[in-house]
């Protein structure tokens, strides 16, 4: 996880998963791979560009890069490259079926920005270099489990939001890759959209209870939103 600069729009401080923005290029690069689902292939060529651009981690490659290329992806992303041009020029190919869909939260609470977000589980290369943060959009990384993050949410040395706790709770529930890609394709993505709800007097934010998340309801005193 990464740690979002102060200065960031949305979520300053939080601690959240690398990710960001599908950019036109990753449309190309999904039309350009013959994938049946633009939009589905987009989205999962972001998620390893970005995963790469936040935290130097080479996840849905058919062969792991070593650290020299990921080290060549970023800086050429870094001039203006599109992915596909910085994949070509160190010949190195994607696996978007490595990316199992995870969630997708659509939250609907902010009256400037509406985020349509997809996460996906993904396998960490045996051979994958060391993450690296970025120090831009992000000053601080980190490589723990849910459980531990969580634990470091409520002792306050973190920050999360909304959408990244109930994710890691979720994601706390499992001892393995494997065992999550289990319960992710137990349960077909659908958007999640929270809601306000008053229960005993008290206001809450609520998701869909059958959707695996195992809490699915925070006050909404104690929520951070973004």
């Amino acid at each position: 996880m990464v740690e979002r600069a102060g200065v960031m729009a949305f979520a300053p401080g939080a601690m959240v998963f690398p990710g960001g923005r599908v950019d036109p290029g990753d449309h190309d690069l999904a039309r350009a791979l013959g994938v049946p689902d633009i939009e589905e292939g987009a989205a999962r060529i972001a998620a390893i560009r970005e995963t790469i651009e936040e935290a130097a981690l080479p996840i849905g490659f058919a062969r792991t890069p070593d650290a020299a290329a990921i080290a060549t992806i970023r800086a050429a992303l870094d001039d203006g490259a599109s992915f596909g041009e910085a994949l070509g020029a160190v010949g190195a190919t994607l696996d978007l079926d490595a990316l199992v869909p995870f969630a997708r939260w659509r939250p609907d609470y902010s009256p400037v920005r509406r985020y349509d977000t997809r996460f996906y589980l993904a396998a960490l290369p045996p051979d994958a270099p060391a993450p690296r943060v970025d120090g831009t959009e992000n000053v601080r990384l980190c490589w723990a489990t849910a459980k531990r993050v969580l634990d470091d949410a409520d002792a306050g040395r973190l920050s999360l939001i909304f959408p990244t706790r109930r994710n890691l709770e979720r994601l706390a529930l499992f001892p393995s890759h494997a065992a999550a890609v289990a319960q992710a394709r137990a349960f077909p993505v659908r958007v999640v959209v929270p809601w306000s709800e008053t229960r005993d007097g008290e206001e809450y934010l609520c998701i869909p209870d059958d959707l695996g998340y195992p809490v699915t309801a925070e006050r909404r005193d104690l929520v951070r939103r973004g």
